[in-house]
């Protein structure tokens, strides 16, 4: 039987050639990332982690952070509560559409887009009394397993980068204000959303991560209760319809995985009782995924037949062997 470390190198140098796509110009700093990266890990539930390429190189996270930082304000807001902010439907537009608010409650459409990640941090920053900055950091280090002493960090240059260029981010916020969806503090939370979206981590964290999700909230390593499974729960629906954005459909028509992806070149896939996986590779395509990751975890969730909709699914036998 062919081990799951022998299948990650196979999907390594299948897709490593690919040179189509591009780095995201939109944010100068991301533009300089080395095109070349390309970097493969995979967490089980059971916390073995097998990993190829460059999985030591460590980028920004973007988009990844949404469905945790949804976490956490399901967590401190409430489920009902946050659902009267912010939707659960799937856009159909690009995730930094500033026509992404619905037309009679102009809630944002879900919370992996733009408009409904700034207005979960808008609503959470005017809850928090403590930096909320510091508590994102320390959430997503502990589902990535992260020990006090090697604590997850913000990419200070990728920061002011993103809050020198984020004209249209501005806009949705201010509109977000219009309506009464967050409060006043609008500079101070797209702060720190510009922050959450700066925090550095590789392969093997984002891995570890995406299997904390994938084993009810509780990271596989450390065995620490990171996220409540209730709300774990919400954030795969979330990550599944919408994770994706307008090309949620097709992914999960062909993968049929939650996942979420960041302009960045990550991307985190989970099977649900099984494992996390994570991608990094910074060319992007029109629609903001990573070109390599997409194929690699397509090729991949086909050859394990890891689908939600499967059920002859592996369920994990094949990865006892790393």
């Amino acid at each position: 039987m062919e081990s799951i470390e022998s299948r990650l190198l196979a999907l390594h140098a299948r897709y490593a050639p690919l040179s189509t796509g591009e780095t995201a110009s939109y944010i100068p700093e991301l533009m300089r990332a080395n095109p070349d990266h390309f970097a493969l890990s995979l967490t089980t539930v059971d916390g073995l982690t097998t990993s190829v390429g460059d999985d030591s190189i460590a980028f920004s996270l973007q988009s990844i952070s949404k469905p945790f930082v949804y976490g956490l304000a399901l967590n401190e807001i409430g489920r009902e509560k946050l659902l009267s902010s912010v939707g659960v439907e799937p856009s159909g537009e690009a995730f930094n559409s500033i026509v992404e608010l619905e037309k009679t409650t102009h809630r944002p459409y879900n919370p992996m887009i733009n408009s409904g990640a700034i207005a979960i941090t808008g609503l959470l920053a005017q809850i928090s009394t403590t930096p909320l900055i510091d508590r994102i950091l320390s959430l997503l280090g502990d589902c990535a397993g992260r020990s006090i002493e090697n604590p997850l960090r913000i990419d200070q240059a990728v920061f002011q980068s993103e809050k020198a260029t984020a004209h249209r981010n501005r806009s949705i916020a201010h509109l977000l204000r219009h309506f009464n969806v967050i409060g006043d503090a609008i500079e101070s939370s797209l702060d720190c959303y510009f922050q959450q979206c700066s925090i550095l981590a590789n392969t093997r964290d984002l891995s570890m991560m995406a299997a904390t999700l994938a084993n009810g909230g509780v990271n596989p390593l450390t065995k620490e209760v990171v996220l409540a499974p209730q709300h774990v729960r919400d954030i795969l629906s979330v990550m599944f319809t919408c994770g994706m954005y307008d090309s949620a459909g097709e992914w999960a028509f062909h993968v049929g995985l939650p996942a979420k992806s960041g302009v960045s070149g990550g991307l985190i896939t989970v099977v649900p009782g099984v494992m996390g996986i994570a991608t990094y590779s910074p060319r992007i395509d029109s629609k903001g995924h990573s070109l390599r990751g997409v194929r690699a975890i397509t090729d991949l969730a086909s050859d394990l037949q890891l689908s939600v909709f499967t059920s002859t699914s592996l369920q994990g036998r094949e990865l006892a062997t790393p």
